[in-house]
């Protein structure tokens, strides 16, 4: 997986690998464990479809690109969905929970920095375990 620990002064650090996309792609199985940075707009994030043997895995997303500017598509396989809510000043967001639907960040309201965690918890559903930012599912 994506992370890597070492020692430097008899301190524990675990370092995170970083992945960076400027075309639409798939997640490969060896980078289920880095951070996804999408810094380009319209880009559609393919992950993996969940196995017994990236169960209990977490896919983390940021949008590195300009505030306003950029649409983030978390895109499950069509066998998967992604399932959870996010509370929005308030009001609750609740992804669709249909398998291969979409999740997303809106563009409009993007702001640099903005993220979405996502875990595999069966062979069918990606749970959101944590998000910032104003996401919708696709209809």
């Amino acid at each position: 997986m994506g992370t890597f620990n070492f020692t430097s002064n008899d301190v524990e650090y675990n370092q995170v690998g970083q992945s960076y996309y400027t075309v639409t792609g798939d997640i490969s199985e060896g980078d289920i464990g880095n951070d996804h940075n999408v810094g380009t707009d319209g880009l559609t994030i393919g992950i993996p479809k969940i196995t017994t043997g990236n169960l209990g895995s977490t896919i983390f997303f940021r949008n590195s690109g300009a505030a306003g500017n950029n649409t983030v598509v978390i895109s499950p396989d069509d066998s998967n969905k992604i399932v959870g809510s996010v509370t929005l000043s308030g009001s609750v967001v609740v992804a669709g929970g249909v398998l291969g639907k979409d999740w997303q960040l809106t563009k409009a309201t993007s702001i640099q920095g903005d993220w979405c965690a996502i875990r595999a918890v069966s062979l069918t559903e990606w749970y959101i375990i944590g998000c910032q930012g104003i996401w919708a599912s696709e209809s």
